[in-house]
């Protein structure tokens, strides 16, 4: 059974904890590379690229729109869990299957220590540290920058360590949710990846607020007024070339301002009762997936 995840050409955090979380809760020699059957780990990794005939076993997984639609009753999934109740009615599956995202799983390993140097953190998308001077806005904030393509160790013990974190990557929040860091959402630059906020936070019964975020280059403010996503063209050359370093250092300086300011908004954190009843729930059907595969073989 082969693990299948999303893989960009950088590693993302929240794609990344794949490799974090399954070896660490399967059994030794559970996955493989026989991709007859899929293991459907963490991220908006369901949809209708995955190959028609292997046999897919979702654990968590979310759907976010970005490939087609899959017909999940064809015969060939089976779903244990998701990762939200949007998730759950987009593919008409049972209400109940509605669990959380599967990276709260990490509640129940072992952990790198906190990084208590941290302090006040923002996280974000992956996306936005090749867009825009992330690294500079939080600078001149003074906060931690929290890179989503940093080894997954290095993040997750300054998540842990943080005081608060901002974030604009989704992960950010569900992994400080689940380590009880109390996060403040910020809407992601590109609008594609809002709805799925919404799936993860629907099933915490959390009511998320996703505050504005500024953008800190030309191009990621033209991405956020116009809602393109992909190739940029001349506006991202533009954007990486000398003509654009003065309104970038505008955008970066205004964007600094606007994360002191969202620093000091009430932070989230789902209550501590869910959060303990979704994590048993998630790996309690971890533990009966493992344990109907070895009464099989």
């Amino acid at each position: 059974m082969k693990l299948v995840f999303f893989r960009g050409h950088v590693p993302n955090f929240g794609d990344e904890l794949n490799l974090h979380v399954w070896p660490a809760l399967l059994p030794k020699g559970f996955l493989d590379e026989d991709e007859s059957e899929l293991f459907v780990g963490i991220g908006s990794i369901i949809g209708d690229h995955l190959p028609e005939k292997s046999r897919k076993f979702v654990m968590g997984s979310g759907y976010a729109g970005y490939m087609g639609l899959p017909d999940v009753h064809d015969g060939t999934w089976d779903i244990r869990f998701v990762r939200g109740p949007n998730t759950a009615k987009t593919l008409g599956i049972d209400p109940g299957l509605s669990v959380c995202d599967s990276a709260v799983l990490l509640r129940a390993m072992d952990l790198p220590p906190p990084d208590d140097s941290t302090g006040i953190a923002f996280m974000p998308h992956y996306e936005s540290l090749e867009r825009g001077d992330w690294a500079e806005a939080c600078r001149m904030a003074g906060m931690t920058l929290i890179d989503a393509t940093a080894p997954v160790e290095t993040v997750l013990s300054q998540i842990r360590g943080a005081r608060l974190l901002i974030t604009e990557a989704m992960h950010g929040a569900i992994v400080a949710d689940a380590l009880r860091t109390p996060w403040i959402g910020a809407r992601p630059i590109y609008g594609g990846h809002h709805k799925k906020w919404l799936d993860w936070a629907g099933a915490l019964n959390v009511d998320v607020r996703l505050n504005e975020l500024k953008p800190t280059s030309v191009l990621e403010y033209y991405i956020g007024r116009t809602g393109r996503g992909g190739r940029l063209g001349k506006v991202g050359q533009f954007s990486a070339s000398p003509l654009a370093a003065i309104p970038n250092r505008i955008f970066t300086s205004i964007a600094a301002k606007h994360l002191t300011e969202m620093s000091r908004l009430e932070p989230q954190l789902s209550s501590d009762t869910r959060i303990i009843e979704v994590t048993e729930r998630a790996q309690e059907a971890v533990d009966n997936f493992v344990r109907s595969r070895v009464a099989v073989h």
